[in-house]
């Protein structure tokens, strides 16, 4: 018993110096704890207050300003909805404006406009600045990358971009991802890859609009032979 009673006022003395360390501790450097907890408390409420105050409500401005370039996009009228009409603004405006608040898909809508007026360089540097992680969109921006290298007949990048496109995306868009592909390494004079990618579109997806007259691309690989 006595041992158990020796064991039990060691340990309790053992707790009672680690107390005396943490006050006496606390007490030397109480300023610099206090400092501190201030300092991440200042910082904590200016993150919350730049979030509440300046963030969101230019978030929501930039949301709304998006509406008629959106439309303008949807419509076709690309340099209008790249541009704005002087009342509403446009895409590469609200880019300069706000930035990332606007949404992702602000490159995107960006890039693609440009991409459809054949503004190549342009389309490249805002699709690049596309940063969305929902499947479909990313794979669109990537094929549109693949679109504009080809465009400027850069076909080694518009390979790797295309390439990339069908691995980030599904079955939906496969098809046509892969004739664009094909059709690349056609440029490069890679025929037998095309001919793999056009055999592929047969085989897997013959539905698609793309395996309609693919035959024709298959006949006229495999004759030049």
């Amino acid at each position: 018993m006595a041992k158990k009673n020796t064991k039990a006022t060691q340990q309790q003395e053992k707790v009672m110096e680690s107390v005396s360390k943490t006050e006496q501790f606390y007490n030397e450097n109480k300023k610099i704890i206090w400092g501190c907890v201030i300092a991440l408390a200042v910082i904590a409420l200016a993150i919350l207050g730049y979030r509440k105050f300046i963030y969101e409500p230019k978030a929501a401005e930039a949301a709304e300003q998006m509406f008629p370039a959106e439309n303008a996009f949807m419509n076709g009228d690309f340099s209008l909805a790249l541009e704005g009409d002087g009342n509403n603004l446009g895409f590469e405006d609200i880019i300069s404006e706000y930035g990332s608040k606007a949404g992702k898909a602000v490159y995107l809508y960006a890039g693609l406009s440009h991409l459809n007026l054949k503004n190549y360089d342009k389309a490249i540097d805002y699709l690049k600045k596309y940063k969305g992680k929902e499947p479909i969109l990313a794979a669109r921006a990537l094929v549109s990358l693949g679109d504009a290298y080809a465009g400027l007949e850069d076909y080694a990048n518009a390979q790797k971009y295309y390439t990339q496109a069908i691995e980030k995306g599904d079955n939906l868009f496969a098809a046509s991802y892969m004739f664009k592909l094909g059709q690349v390494y056609e440029e490069l004079g890679q025929t037998d890859k095309a001919l793999d990618l056009y055999k592929k579109i047969e085989d897997q997806y013959p539905q698609s609009v793309e395996a309609y007259d693919i035959g024709k691309y298959i006949t006229r690989i495999e004759n030049s032979k």
